[in-house]
C-alpha cells in the first residue's frame, strides 16, 4: 500500500516534491512541468504553487514493490522503442516515442490493446503504417496511478513489442504511360507531374518515362527494357479496367514472377495491382492516379519505399479506412491515413 503524507504549502519549505507539478497558463500558452521531481520547495515557491491551486502537496514514501510514475513510462519504453524509435522524457509522468529518422512507422495494434487493457496505462499511438517525419512524436505512454506495483509493470513490459520506423529508401523508379490517345499526342499525360511530387517525399526521382500504346506486347516490352535498366520500381498507368483494349494487367502478369495481389478494397483506386519480378516491384495503377490527389497507390507507395512488401491477407484488411474521400491525418506530402 503506498503511503502519502497530505502537507499544508505554508509548511512544505524545504521538502522534496514527489512529482511533477504541471502549471497551465491559457493566457500565455503555457503547459509544462512547473516543478519537476525532486526538486526541494523554497519560500519563493509559495506564491507560485498557490497559483497553480496546490494549497497541499503530496508527499509519496515509496516502499518495496512500488514503482514510481516516472520509472514505470521510462521501463516501458525502453521495451516499445525499435529501431528508428527515441525515448523523450519522462516529464509530467509521460514518456514520448519520436520518430528518429524519416519513414514508415509500424507497431503491434494488439501489443498496444493489450497493455491498454490495464487501465493503469494510457497508450496512444498515431495511426498504424502512416509517414513520420524526423522528430515527430510518434506515442505516448503514462500512468493513470503515480505509483504503480512492480507486478504491474512487469506485466505490461511482457506485452510490449517494439515501435519501428523503416527509413525510405529511394528505389530507381520507371513509369510506363499507356494509351493511343497519350502516345499520338491528342491529350497530355497529367500523372508523371504529380509522380514525380510524390517521389520527392521519399527522396526519389524519376529515372525515365515511356509511353505506349495500349498493346499488351508494347507495354510488357517497356516493362522488361525498363527492368533490364535497373529499375526497382515500374509505375504502369491506364489499361486497368475491363474494356477489350484495357491489357495492362495481362502485360504485368505475363512478365512477373509473382502477382502479389490484384485488385485493392480502397477508393478511388479499386484496380490497383502488384507484380514481382526478381527485385523488381511492378505496379499497375489504375487511372484515377491522374485524377485524385490520394488513392490506393500512395498506400502502396509508403510500404514499398520503406521495403516492406503488403502481403494479399493485409491488403484485404485496407478497407477499414480505405474511403479516401479526403484525407485528414495527412502530415507528409504523401497519404497518411491508417489502411492496415
Amino acid at each position: 500500500m503506498v503511503r502519502t503524507a497530505q502537507v499544508q504549502v505554508d509548511q512544505a519549505v524545504g521538502m522534496v516534491i514527489s512529482h511533477d507539478l504541471t502549471q497551465i497558463d491559457v493566457q500565455q500558452g503555457y503547459k509544462g512541468a512547473r516543478f519537476k521531481r525532486g526538486h526541494v520547495v523554497r519560500q519563493d515557491d509559495i506564491p507560485v504553487l498557490k497559483s497553480m491551486g496546490k494549497n497541499t502537496l503530496t508527499i509519496i514514501h515509496l516502499e518495496e514493490g512500488d514503482v514510481h510514475e516516472d520509472e514505470a513510462s521510462s521501463r516501458l519504453a525502453a521495451r516499445m522503442a525499435g529501431e528508428g524509435i527515441q525515448v523523450h522524457g519522462p516529464e509530467e509522468g509521460k514518456v514520448t516515442l519520436v520518430a528518429g529518422w524519416n519513414g514508415l512507422v509500424v507497431y503491434d495494434e494488439e501489443s498496444l490493446h493489450a497493455i491498454n487493457s490495464d487501465e493503469s496505462w494510457a497508450l496512444a499511438a498515431i495511426p498504424n503504417k502512416v509517414p513520420v517525419k524526423k522528430g515527430e512524436p510518434v506515442a505516448g505512454i503514462r500512468t493513470v496511478p503515480i505509483v504503480m506495483s512492480e507486478e504491474t509493470v512487469a506485466r505490461a513490459e511482457s506485452a510490449a513489442l517494439p515501435f519501428t520506423v523503416f527509413p525510405f529508401h529511394p528505389l530507381r523508379t520507371a513509369l510506363v504511360t499507356t494509351g493511343r490517345e497519350i502516345l499520338e499526342g491528342r491529350i497530355r499525360d497529367s500523372f508523371a507531374p504529380k509522380l514525380v511530387r510524390k517521389l520527392a517525399a521519399y527522396g526519389s526521382t524519376l529515372m525515365e518515362q515511356v509511353v505506349v500504346g495500349d498493346d499488351r506486347a508494347e507495354i510488357s516490352g517497356a516493362i522488361r527494357a525498363l527492368i533490364e535498366k535497373n529499375a526497382e520500381l515500374i509505375i504502369v498507368t491506364g489499361g486497368m479496367s475491363i474494356d477489350a483494349d484495357d491489357c495492362t494487367a495481362e502485360a504485368i502478369l505475363e512478365v512477373s514472377d509473382e502477382v502479389v495481389f490484384n485488385g485493392v478494397p480502397i477508393l478511388p483506386g479499386a484496380r490497383l495491382m502488384l507484380g514481382l519480378q526478381q527485385r523488381t516491384k511492378i505496379v499497375g495503377a489504375p487511372a484515377c492516379v491522374a485524377h485524385d490527389s490520394w488513392t490506393s497507390l500512395d498506400i502502396l507507395l509508403n510500404r514499398l519505399f520503406a521495403g516492406l512488401i503488403p502481403s494479399r491477407e493485409e491488403v484485404r484488411r485496407w478497407g477499414a479506412g480505405g474511403y479516401c474521400r479526403k484525407c485528414r491525418t495527412c502530415n507528409f506530402p504523401v497519404c497518411s491515413f491508417a489502411a492496415r
